[in-house]
């Protein structure tokens, strides 16, 4: 039986605490996790964690160099339930919606989309400009899905670390890997259980 993958992408926007985050829930599921990291997400990291690269690599099953095109994720042969990219930098959003597959993070979202698998994208910039619209539609159009981590303060969040995690969280839904420890709408707050701890 083949493993389930899934590709984590973190690029150079400010935000890195959501790749981080993606690593440290989905470390806790049945699945190979394949991560690639983008020059500039090297400098937000040592910007905004106290966290080094190797400690960020040990949470990823599988890392891969960003420079390395001939990786088994740049191939479409290679199986996942397909990538999120969190954060995703304008730049890299741009790449990936006119297809330049200029390193191993945005030839992996060009091979998820054409594969027809899910690709997310935690977008991070405001304001938006009339070409970062533009590329919103393009991947739209070509069936990736642009989630902004926009936080839910209907959850009253009491951290920084519940209002990333959430956001996290809802965009690994889209996968269709339920947290059954995420706070959710509707639901009475004691089915919830305790999130892990934050490494930050």
């Amino acid at each position: 039986m083949k493993p389930r993958r899934i590709i984590v992408g973190i690029s150079g926007a400010s935000g890195f605490q959501y790749g981080l985050k993606a690593l440290q829930l989905l470390s806790g599921m049945d699945l190979e996790t394949h991560l690639v990291i983008s020059k500039g997400a090297e400098l937000t990291r040592a910007l905004e964690t106290g966290i080094s690269r190797e400690e960020v690599l040990a949470l990823a099953d599988v890392a891969h160099p960003i420079d390395d095109l001939g990786a088994a994720i740049s191939s479409g042969s290679f199986a996942t339930l397909g990538m999120l990219v969190a954060p995703c930098s304008m730049r890299s959003l741009a790449a990936i919606a006119h297809n330049l597959s200029d390193n191993l993070l945005t030839r992996a979202a060009d091979v998820v989309l054409k594969e027809r698998r899910r690709l997310v994208l935690l977008a991070r910039e405001t304001p938006l400009n009339l070409g970062h619209l533009r590329n919103m539609a393009l991947v739209t159009e070509m069936g990736g899905i642009v989630f902004p981590p926009v936080p839910a303060m209907y959850q009253r969040p009491a951290s920084l670390d519940e209002v990333v995690t959430h956001s996290v969280g809802r965009a690994l839904d889209l996968f269709g890997l339920e947290l059954p420890q995420l706070p959710r709408w509707g639901e009475p707050a004691g089915r919830a259980r305790p999130l892990p701890e934050s490494i930050n």
